[in-house]
């Protein structure tokens, strides 16, 4: 995998039929599956190394910001000024620059509202009909100017959601460009609309939360790999963005909180007193504490402001901020230490219908995150980490949104506290991969949200042994390989090309990199090398060929092979055991072979009409006139006999002490033969079960397969009988079909439960929960 192929990188986004192509034995029934990538990954160079390191010359580009932004509360609207210094990295000179204005996804006569399926249903929500029938609102990013540093004018072009802003000269290498963008928009609702950022209205008090995301013109990445990213938002695939660093102003209604990305240098003009004071206790307190707390905001929700203040964020290093502002929002905090003893700060915003699950919880598990991963990857850089409930889910630099809210009497199910819970480690968890990891979601959804959701289990099982964790465990992802071929996409699949996301791009992989770390690495391999690929690439944009590479380099094992099965296949695994045969050594010993060989001459002998005879007591000639019968009726052929011993003791003797040994040891020889029905080649485990009840198992390299791809056999000698044979019996490969695991075979009983389906918001459940249940009192 590490010599330098021919350049085809475009081939990572083939189609199940293109990688077909890439088999360089087709019609075979080897040569195939264990072939090395080849072109499928793209040419090391000087940017980015065979290893899977970057290479010596690697370069990336900076963007810093300069932002002012007026949040208006009562006509919901964003007004902002940006300066933007751009740095070309890059060996090339450029001519134009790319941004992204992400809000004009919202405009009405968007693109992406337009080119999605849509079927009448007998039941319809709102949001529903609002994707059919679209908007007249005034959404989307609105350019007021764009202006270099000696306030000129410069020319842009807006496409969607991207911008072209034409330089006035050519910028060179290693020079900077400054410029400025004044902007606005109409802020949407989030929950009508859709999409990351927006406001949520409570007409209870009649308030709203704003979770600011994709809020100002952003660069696009112009990289070593594929120039520009300028590939349209959709929707769906998230960002990939420059790093830099950020100096935010944003000036909001006086009773507002806010939160955001990076530090804050102004709280003691934004804070009371008291406040001030808790959040200076919660620099060293192992305990949350309230820096403002429920009582007060309540009170804050009672008016509405008309004075304003203004809140000033930095941030170094990072590719994006975000923020979230209202005056219906508890703040609590933290410290806490991660690997390698730094301290960072954990907080959370939340409203009142949140406190009962984010005052005990949401803190702590921010906490518990940056540990868990910083063990997983390096140690967390940044000096905060913020969870916002905002009943949706959705991460930025050091801030992230989430769901978890209460029923109106405070409790909640265990499925909204555990969905809560995972949610949280989820979200804060994409500080890691891609926020500081940064790859490019816009084309391979799974770097992100697969390497993340791999690292969100292993927090998940850390947090709490019975966490039911439902992406991971390899049995988990059997349903979703069962699906008909044409109804999947191999992970290494384009964001909008994948039908069934959640699978694909989430689970899929974390299940496969969960299968290399327990099943065919290792934990300590597997653990060495992932670190080493999170160290390489953290605060620089890797490709899926830099994880490839990497995680080969760094373990001396060859991958390929998985690589092929599970990332660029829509193959699944199911290996059956399709027969097994017995076999005892013949030690020619008439005293040791003599039942053996009587019971398979009496077998030999036997068939269904001398049974039937026997049974209708047929009464035989030889019996009833004994004069038929002779020597050989009374003779027993396996009886041992002087010629007999004497030729065995002869042949025994002529033994060396090695074989002597063998013969000594009784084995019983066990020939298994199995079927790769699935079609992904997988290692081979197989639990052995002894008629004296003990157990054993073995693991089979899944390089058995390489010479036979379809079918191997293979014998193994055993120092006991054996009662049963079960292939993958911990449900570690994620074979899709166990009833051809076992011999004998065996069969699962399964059950089935009428319901009525509803529908639901997100983090929601039906009907009581036992919290409640407990409350009541029996009259």
């Amino acid at each position: 995998m590490k010599k330098f192929y021919a350049y085809l990188s475009l081939c990572m986004f083939a189609s199940t039929a293109a990688i077909a192509q890439n088999e360089n034995n087709p019609g075979s029934n080897h040569g195939n599956k264990f072939e090395q990538l080849g072109t499928m990954l793209s040419t090391p160079n000087e940017y980015r190394s065979a290893s899977g390191a970057p290479g010596p010359k690697y370069w990336q580009q900076k963007a810093d910001y300069e932002i002012s932004a007026t949040l208006n509360d009562d006509k919901q609207r964003l007004d902002g000024i940006e300066t933007i210094i751009y740095t070309n990295n890059s060996p090339d000179p450029l001519t134009y620059l790319w941004l992204q204005l992400d809000e004009n996804e919202h405009k009405k006569d968007a693109e992406n509202l337009k080119f999605d399926e849509s079927k009448m249903q007998s039941r319809m929500s709102m949001r529903q009909l609002q994707g059919i029938m679209g908007h007249n609102l005034d959404l989307g990013n609105h350019i007021v100017s764009i202006m270099d540093a000696n306030g000129n004018a410069l020319k842009y072009t807006i496409n969607q959601t991207m911008m072209r802003v034409e330089l006035p000269a050519t910028l060179q290498p290693g020079q900077k460009f400054r410029f400025k963008v004044s902007w606005w928009y109409n802020i949407s609702d989030r929950l009508t609309i859709g999409g990351r950022g927006g406001y949520e209205f409570f007409p209870e008090d009649s308030n709203y939360l704003y979770t600011m995301a994709q809020w100002y013109p952003r660069m696009a990445v112009y990289s070593d790999f594929q120039g520009w990213q300028n590939k349209q938002f959709t929707g769906r695939g998230e960002f990939a963005l420059a790093f830099g660093d950020f100096k935010v102003n944003l000036n909001v209604p006086a009773d507002h909180v806010v939160g955001g990305t990076g530090q804050c240098s102004n709280y003691a003009q934004n804070l009371s007193t008291a406040q001030l004071r808790r959040w200076n206790e919660a620099q060293n307190a192992t305990q949350p504490v309230e820096v403002v707390n429920l009582n007060e905001v309540k009170q804050l929700m009672k008016g509405h402001a008309t004075a304003r203040k203004t809140w000033s964020f930095h941030a170094e290093n990072v590719r994006d901020f975000a923020w979230v502002s209202s005056r219906r929002l508890v703040w609590d905090a933290m410290s806490t230490r991660v690997d390698g003893g730094k301290k960072v700060m954990a907080m959370s915003y939340y409203g009142p219908e949140a406190y009962g699950l984010y005052r005990r919880y949401s803190t702590k598990v921010v906490a518990h995150t940056l540990r868990s991963y910083s063990k997983t990857t390096f140690p967390y850089p940044y000096p905060v980490a913020i969870s916002v409930e905002a009943s949706n889910g959705m991460e930025y630099p050091m801030i992230c949104f989430n769901y978890g809210r209460t029923e109106k009497d405070g409790t909640y199910s265990e499925a909204t506290k555990n969905g809560m819970i995972g949610v949280i480690i989820h979200e804060v968890g994409h500080n890691f991969f891609p926020m500081i990891v940064n790859s490019d979601e816009r084309q391979w959804t799974w770097m992100d949200e697969g390497l993340n959701t791999f690292c969100q289990y292993l927090a998940e099982q850390s947090w709490d042994a019975n966490y039911p964790s439902q992406r991971g465990p390899a049995y988990k992802i059997v349903d979703y390989m069962k699906l008909p071929k044409n109804e999947l996409e191999p992970i290494m699949t384009n964001s909008e090309n994948i039908t069934r996301f959640g699978p694909n791009a989430y689970a899929k992989p974390a299940t496969a990199l969960n299968i290399l770390r327990e099943t065919v690495m290792g934990r300590e391999l597997f653990d060495y090398a992932f670190k080493t690929y999170a160290h390489r690439w953290a605060f620089k944009h890797p490709t899926p060929a830099d994880l490839f590479r990497t995680m080969e380099d760094a373990s001396a094992v060859d991958l390929d092979w998985f690589w092929r099965g599970w990332f660029f296949s829509t193959d699944p695994v199911d290996i059956s055991l399709d027969s097994v045969k017995y076999y005892r050594l013949n030690t020619k010993n008439p005293a040791t072979e003599a039942s053996f060989d009587r019971a398979t001459f009496d077998r030999n002998l036997e068939n269904i009409s001398t049974k039937r005879n026997k049974a209708a007591g047929e009464k035989f000639e030889v019996e009833a006139d004994t004069a038929l019968q002779d020597f050989y009726s009374k003779w027993d052929r396996f009886a041992a006999t002087p010629m007999t011993t004497q030729s065995y003791q002869t042949m025994y003797n002529g033994l060396s002490p090695e074989e002597k040994k063998m013969y000594d040891s009784k084995n019983f020889f066990y020939e298994l033969s199995f079927a790769n029905r699935g079609g992904c080649v997988s290692p081979l485990i197989i639990e052995w079960t002894y008629t004296d009840g003990t157990k054993e198992t073995e693991k089979i390299s899944a390089y058995i397969w390489r010479h036979n791809e379809q079918k191997v056999t293979k014998v193994f000698a055993k120092a006991k009988e054996v009662r049963s044979i079960k292939l993958d019996p911990e449900r570690e490969t994620a074979d899709i079909d166990e009833s051809n695991n076992s011999w004998p075979r065996e069969t699962a009983p399964t059950r089935f439960e009428l319901f009525k389906q509803q529908s639901l918001p997100r983090g929601a459940t039906s009907g009581s929960n036992p919290m409640q249940e407990s409350r009541k009192t029996t009259p």
